[in-house]
């Protein structure tokens, strides 16, 4: 299991109750919006996909999200490692996109 690092404390999360974040139901759509501008979100799912977090909202998904993920993609062995990937690709063809606008 990984530990989690100092990204814990720059998360949108650190303002609010730890409670607001382990609901149930309804409740969890407003629980997932404190993720929505979250600098450190990719990290926060990377880290509870890769130690199977049952509960609470993680970088703005739901337990059931998380499982449904974990179901579909049984083969990953990193998280963190496809997430990071990902995510630098994407800020490259954002960044490529950008340019060709201007």
């Amino acid at each position: 299991m990984n530990a989690p690092s100092n990204w814990t404390g720059r998360g949108a999360c650190r303002a609010v109750a730890p409670d607001t974040l382990f609901v149930q139901g309804q409740e969890q759509h407003r629980a997932k919006s404190v993720c929505l501008g979250c600098h450190v979100r990719t990290e926060c799912l990377a880290y509870a996909l890769d130690n199977h977090e049952e509960f609470g909202i993680w970088g703005g998904a739901t337990e059931r999200e998380r499982r449904a993920l974990l179901r579909r993609r049984p083969n990953i062995t990193s998280w963190q490692r496809l997430l990071f990937t990902a995510r630098a690709a994407h800020e490259q063809t954002d960044e490529g996109n950008r340019w060709e606008i201007a």
